[in-house]
């Protein structure tokens, strides 16, 4: 037996110092060795997507807790505190200052400048040695469908739905009216009371009362936010940074793949490895910044928590069917393609 184990030993040693010797290739940088699933947001987007309820949670409870806005009237039916100067707990909490008449009010209208200052001026969205321009890429062109896309959600949320849009419907499926159009119902006009929608009704001088009114400046904010932080972000990281690729696709053939086996041909990158932003990201992440901060003032001074959670909601179902339902239907991701793909 003991002659056995040696001549065993003896053999196996050349293999063992082979096998040692043998360099070894880490294959970290190549594949991750597990796969985010194509249905659910990855990592970094979850971490970005977190940023809203926590800013939403935080600012009702600061409302809460602050003896001004705790004791300053609120009035329900306008979803806001007291809009004279002397009783407003601050000048963030009155529809007039300058950020809600300026920015929110024109929101989307700041978001698409935004994305379309970045998206002719960051050569991430160019091809081979013509990186940066004017010329209509591939990538730009699907850009533009999915700006569309979003730009059309947005309108049927806000704007017009075949008729009133989808939040004035909510309001009135809610049991909200028209105060002014109840008051002709009652004076013997059927018809008015179901045609005023939300901007009508305050425009012929009544009050938008009663149902579930869904708070348009958490879904505009929102909506914006993750628009340019999925426009602007994932191209930057592709292109400028050796990050490796968290996004998965489910192939025609039904095989899971990271998203990178679809990425066309790439602009020379920076040789640094740097996050270049440029004059079009920076001003991205600054209508970014500014939709974040104007959510924490929404969040402290205007709605009700479930008003502002509605508004959240309604935004990321625009999202999840803009930027994930593309990942596991090719054919729908043929078209509006993925951001830096």
């Amino acid at each position: 037996m003991a002659t056995r184990r040696s001549v065993d030993h003896a053999a196996a040693g050349p293999m063992e110092e082979t096998r040692s010797s043998t360099p070894k290739i880490s294959t970290t940088s190549a594949v991750p060795s597990t796969r985010n699933s194509p249905f659910l947001p990855t990592p970094l987007e979850r971490l970005a997507l977190a940023l809203f309820p926590l800013i939403l949670v935080f600012g009702t409870i600061f409302s809460l807790v602050s003896p001004e806005t705790r004791s300053a009237p609120y009035d329900a039916t306008s979803q806001s505190h007291s809009q004279d100067a002397s009783a407003a707990p601050s000048y963030f909490a009155r529809k007039s200052n300058i950020f809600n008449v300026v920015f929110v009010k024109r929101g989307w209208g700041w978001t698409t400048f935004a994305f379309v200052f970045f998206l002719v001026t960051h050569p991430s969205y160019g091809t081979g040695s013509a990186g940066s321009g004017f010329d209509l890429t591939p990538r730009r062109f699907r850009a533009g469908l999915r700006w569309a896309a979003t730009t059309a959600w947005w309108f049927l949320i806000t704007q017009w739905c075949f008729g009133p849009p989808i939040i004035d419907r909510g309001f009135r499926w809610t049991g909200g009216r028209c105060e002014l159009a109840q008051r002709e119902v009652e004076m013997g006009d059927s018809d008015v009371g179901e045609m005023l929608t939300a901007m009508a009704c305050k425009a012929a001088g009544g009050r938008w009362k009663g149902g579930h009114d869904i708070s348009g400046h958490v879904f505009l904010l929102v909506l914006g936010s993750v628009f340019l932080m999925h426009e602007v972000v994932w191209p930057v990281l592709r292109w400028s940074s050796s990050w490796r690729e968290e996004r998965c696709v489910i192939m025609p053939d039904g095989a899971l793949k990271g998203a990178t086996v679809e990425a066309g041909e790439m602009p020379p990158r920076p040789n640094d490895g740097k996050l270049a932003l440029g004059a079009g990201g920076k001003a991205a992440l600054a209508v970014m910044g500014l939709n974040l901060w104007m959510l924490l003032m929404t969040a402290i001074y205007f709605h009700t928590w479930f008003e502002k959670f509605t508004g959240l909601l309604t935004a990321l179902t625009g999202w999840y069917i803009l930027y994930i339902l593309p990942r596991f239907m090719p054919g729908l991701r043929a078209i509006i393609g993925l951001p830096g793909i």
